[in-house]
């Protein structure tokens, strides 16, 4: 059964629908047990889960709350999550895409850009999904977006818009750093090589959630990352668009499967697409340079992404 109209308010103007009211108290909970740990960092038992990737007991129990928060009130809502993976009916027509804990490093050194991230799938047809509403939820700050397919995007009662910036020369733009020993750095360097000559600023955070959240709030021009996965992304497509601005993949398709991330708003969006096409081509034509030259076979259809996810 479909999810019932709007009807709550938060501070007294912008309207909750009721699953928006379950997921805004469920990242709350969590949200406030996650700090409590963000105050004992230092004693944090840290299990290594990957290349440069630390997991945490406070993702895991973060994860934990959720789902049996979300799970309670919503028993027929399948799950895909971080660190446990896919949960519930193969077949959902509705789905929670949850990433309890975005921006576990920044987490673990104590530096307050974190988030809980929540979207909300509904299956479409058999090949087929959209995210209809999402919830990004900082509490370090206790910035809570929030947003719903056909009714805005807000920042707690606040209803936000992307930026009206039309010069690239103006704008600020946010994205995501490989590191470690990951593999197709070169694209990232195509990219970045060709955009910071354009540009006011370049930013890097560690938190792809709270990013798309600030290009939604027009605190950004825009956001590119490469490689990344649903739960990374799922609530702050809907944000972007509801405040207004496009989020596709580089060459204007669904960002969604592939995990490959353009977003901005309406004036800068296509040239940011222009500049991310254009540094993965460069990088792609120097790596067949190098192939050939040592007998390397090129990356192709299928293989590894361009880099490992990150951590959160």
């Amino acid at each position: 059964m479909a999810p019932r109209a709007a009807t709550r308010a938060i501070g007294g103007a912008a309207r909750l629908s009721p699953q928006l009211n379950v997921v805004v108290a469920a990242a709350r909970r969590a949200g406030r047990r996650l700090l409590r740990d963000f105050g004992e960092v230092e004693q944090l038992q840290v299990s290594m889960k990957g290349p440069s990737d630390f997991v945490s007991q406070a993702d895991i129990r973060a994860e934990e709350t959720l789902r049996q928060e979300l799970g309670a009130a919503r028993p027929g809502f399948a799950f895909l999550m971080e660190e446990s993976g896919e949960h519930g009916d193969p077949d959902w027509e509705w789905r929670w895409v949850v990433d309890p804990l975005d921006g576990t490093t920044n987490f673990l050194h104590g530096i307050p850009h974190w988030a809980i991230s929540i979207g909300i799938e509904k299956r479409i047809s058999e090949s087929e999904s959209e995210i209809v509403a999402g919830v990004v939820y900082n509490p370090a700050s206790d910035e809570l977006f929030w947003a719903e397919k056909g009714a805005g995007a807000f920042l707690n009662d606040k209803r936000l818009r992307v930026s009206a910036r039309r010069e690239m020369r103006e704008a600020v733009f946010a994205t995501g750093i490989p590191f470690g020993t990951i593999p197709r750095k070169p694209e990232f360097v195509g990219v970045l090589s060709r955009i910071m000559p354009q540009v006011a600023g370049v930013r890097r955070f560690g938190a792809a959630a709270l990013d798309l959240a600030w290009v939604a709030a027009g605190r950004y021009e825009g956001f590119w990352e490469l490689g990344l996965n649903k739960w990374d992304i799922a609530a702050g497509l809907v944000l972007v668009r509801e405040a207004g601005g496009f989020v596709t993949d580089p060459a204007g398709g669904d960002p969604y499967a592939q995990g490959m991330v353009v977003a901005g708003n309406t004036h800068l969006h296509g040239k940011l697409c222009e500049v991310v096409t254009e540094g993965i081509a460069a990088a792609n034509a120097g790596r067949a340079h190098i192939g050939r030259a040592h007998g390397r076979p090129l990356p192709k259809a299928g293989d590894p992404p361009w880099h490992e996810p990150g951590p959160g």
